[in-house]
Order: structure tokens, then C-alpha cells, then sequence
């Protein structure tokens, strides 16, 4: 599992709103990459933003 999958992943499996620092702590992926992890699949559509700086799975 690459690193996307894995922000992707903990998203999936997170029953509240996340940020970068929240998902960099879980993963152990660094905050700078997980912010760039998040940009991608929130353009392609598997993630929405409903509170500026958080984000949850698209359902």
C-alpha cells in the first residue's frame, strides 16, 4: 500500500473530520506529503472538505 492509499484508508476508516496533522499522526507519513496526498484525492473526488482544513472520505 503506497502512501495515498493510506491517507485514503485512514479516511475511510475515520468516522469524524481529519486534518493533515491528524492523519500525518495515525500514518506516519509526513504532514507536508499527506497535504499533497490530500490535494490529489480531493480533485479526484474520494475526499470533500465541509470545514475549511478538514476533510472526510467522499461517500
Amino acid at each position: 500500500m503506497d502512501n495515498k492509499e493510506k491517507v485514503l484508508h485512514t479516511f475511510k476508516n475515520s468516522s469524524e473530520m481529519l486534518d493533515a496533522k491528524a492523519v500525518a499522526d495515525v500514518t506516519g507519513i509526513e504532514k507536508s506529503e499527506v497535504s499533497k496526498h490530500i490535494a490529489k484525492l480531493k480533485k479526484e473526488g474520494e475526499l470533500v472538505s465541509p470545514k475549511r482544513c478538514f476533510y472526510e472520505a467522499a461517500k
